[in-house]
Formats: structure tokens, C-alpha cells, sequence
């Protein structure tokens, strides 16, 4: 178990995040700068905070009230950089058993031979740097930041230096290893589809402050507000005001939402591109609730998805949609131009209208 509740000052930047990580993944999302490299180094410590505590394992390693403050190499954490980082004159048995300096040598093969295994390497050991891929490197740097017993895993963007298939591969592989290490991983990335892959919770940070800590699929389908909503890549986030009970006016129609909403109050009601539905018009009907006649305005593809953008003919909003290809062919989109467009209410999420 980790738990973070620090702050820290660095110039004009001020960073002040709270979260925790039990045997699971927690990935701290945002963009460049926004804190999250900072939080793992202070965990680490690589970095004091000027205040707060940090627990790892049942073990303080930082408390500002008490003066407690462990060097790194008595916290028990296993820390992968984004820069791979490994000693090129060395093979990779002599790279993983580094940190392994007093065991004995049995000890340290034994050691050396595990991880290489759990990290699938085994036919690797004699290699040097220089000799194996992008993908072989990362996992030997991996197996180097575990040589030793931890009690949680940090990983600062570990796979943004790789290409797509590598990444993917790696991706795969830490989803196989978080139930072999019985730890916390606590993962840095600003990569969207990495965080909804990895996460079990998900921290939302943007200038040293953590917007939502909770559940991945809470954080991506209820952002806690329309900032987080828009970086964690919600496609639609729609000014609404309510009518009352679960009852909204978006666009001069009016949609079931997920939430009550006191009439006239003004909210933000967001829902993902990839929630909305499309269906064929029939003239002789009215469209169903919290559905609405619209024309396709913009398109755009994406490998096997599409987005399409449409326009209401009438009261309602203007909505972006994603499809995937073969619903997009079996449906005949790129023939039709005006569809009935449904945004489910339980996909219709509200949020507090931003100050």
C-alpha cells in the first residue's frame, strides 16, 4: 500500500496531489508538466516535498512533522525511467544483478534467472545493450528495478520512447505482471489509451493538483468536471439547463439525464463520442426519447474507427460520433446523410457547470 499526501513548491509551480495504491495499478494521467513525474520522485525520494507524508508498505519513508525522510535506498521501490538507462559494457545477467552487489552468488543467480524468466528473457543473458531491440532493453531494465524485493513499482513513461507494436507488447506484458507481483504500480503517462488500458484507478492531473482520483471507468464515462472531461478525451461536452428532476434542455431539446438537475439551474452535461448511437430515420415516426434527427456535416477515419460529426436539422445539439468500421459498412453511413442520432440517458453524464 502506498499513500501520497504531499505538497511542494518548485518556483512558480506548486504541486499538491493526494492518492494512494493498494495491489493495483494506479496511473497518474495529464499532460507534460502537469506534476505527475514530480509525485514519483518524491515517493522515491528523489525529491523532498516541503510538506505532507508518505507512507509505502505500512512504513512512513516522509513526514514533514516528524522529520522523517528515508534515502532512496531504503524505501524498497522498484523505479523504471522513461530513459531505459542500462549499462552498456554490461551483458544482461550483469545489468540485472547490478543492484544484487552483497548477495551471494547463488543467491544472485537464482535471483538473476527468476526475473529473467517472469520477464521472459531467458534466452537474453549474454547479450549487451547494443544487441537486442527496444522492447528486449525495456524488459531487462524492468527486470533491473525489480532485482531486488519491493514493495511498489513506479514506472515514468516506460514505453513512450518505443514504437506502437512495442508499446502494445509492453502494455500486455505489465497487465500479466501486476497479478505476478502482488505490489502497487503506480504509472506516469499522458498517453490516453495507455491509462484506460493499465489503470484500475486513474489520477487526473493538471498543475500539481490531482481533479479526480477514482475508478478508470468512473473517470472516463463520470468525469468529475468538464476539465477532466476534456482530457480524458470526452468528445461531447454539452451546455444544459435544467428542467427539472432528470430532465435537461440541450440545444432547445430536451434529453433524460443521468443525475437529477434543479430546473434552471445551469449545467455541463458530457457523454463519449463512442456512447452515441445512430440509427436510420423513418419519416412516418417521431424519433424516440432522447433522440433527435440530424445530418452528416464532417467526417474523419481512423484506421478501423470513423467519427462523424452531425448537425440536428432541428432542436438538439450539434454531436461528434464514433463508429467502428464494420458497423459504419453494415449501416451504409458514407450513403446516407441524415440519421436519428440517440445519446443514452445513462451515458448523458451532468456536471457542475465550471466557475
Amino acid at each position: 500500500m502506498i499513500t501520497v499526501d504531499i505538497q511542494k513548491r518548485l518556483g512558480t509551480f506548486q504541486l499538491d496531489v493526494q492518492f494512494d495504491a493498494d495491489r493495483e495499478t494506479v496511473v497518474l494521467f495529464g499532460r507534460s508538466g502537469s506534476g505527475k513525474s514530480r509525485s514519483l520522485a518524491a515517493i522515491s525520494g528523489l525529491m523532498r516535498p516541503d510538506s505532507g507524508r508518505i507512507v509505502v508498505g505500512g512504513e512512513v519513508v516522509f513526514d514533514s512533522t516528524s522529520g522523517v525522510n528515508l534515502p532512496p535506498q531504503q524505501r524498497s521501490l522498484g523505479y523504471l525511467f522513461q530513459q531505459i538507462g542500462l549499462f552498456p559494457h554490461m551483458t544482461v545477467d550483469q545489468n540485472i544483478g547490478y543492484p544484487l552487489g552483497g548477495w551471494e552468488r547463488t543467491a544472485r543467480t537464482r535471483r538473476v534467472e527468476d526475473l529473467k524468466g517472469l520477464l521472459r528473457i531467458e534466452d537474453l543473458g549474454a547479450r549487451y545493450p547494443d544487441q537486442m531491440s527496444g522492447g528486449q532493453q525495456q524488459r531487462v531494465a524492468l527486470a533491473r528495478a525489480l532485482a531486488r524485493p519491493v514493495r511498489a513499482l513506479l514506472l515514468d513513461e516506460p514505453f513512450s520512447a518505443l514504437d506502437e507494436a512495442l508499446r502494445a507488447d509492453l502494455r500486455a506484458e505489465l497487465i500479466r505482471l501486476r497479478g505476478d507481483l502482488d505490489v502497487p504500480i503506480v504509472c506516469v503517462t499522458h498517453d490516453l489509451r495507455e491509462a484506460h488500458l493499465l489503470a484500475d484507478r486513474i489520477a487526473v492531473v493538471e498543475e500539481g493538483r490531482v481533479l479526480q482520483f477514482a475508478p478508470r471507468t468512473d473517470v472516463f464515462q463520470r468525469p468529475a468536471s468538464r476539465r477532466v472531461a476534456e482530457l480524458t478525451g470526452v468528445g461531447n461536452i454539452f451546455q444544459a439547463r435544467g428542467l427539472g428532476g432528470t430532465q435537461v434542455e440541450i440545444g432547445g431539446h430536451s434529453f433524460e439525464v443521468d443525475a437529477p438537475v434543479e430546473a434552471g439551474l445551469l449545467v455541463d452535461v458530457a457523454i463519449r463520442a463512442e456512447r452515441c448511437l445512430l440509427r436510420r430515420v423513418d419519416p412516418a415516426a417521431a424519433p424516440p426519447a432522447n433522440c433527435f434527427v440530424a445530418e452528416i456535416v464532417a467526417e474523419l477515419a481512423f484506421g478501423n474507427s470513423y467519427t462523424i460529426r452531425l448537425q440536428a436539422t432541428g432542436p438538439g445539439p450539434l454531436v461528434d460520433i464514433e463508429i467502428a468500421s464494420h458497423p459504419y459498412e453494415v449501416l451504409g453511413v458514407a450513403t446516407r446523410k441524415q440519421w436519428v442520432v440517440e445519446l443514452p440517458a445513462a451515458d448523458l453524464h451532468v456536471m457542475r457547470r465550471a466557475e
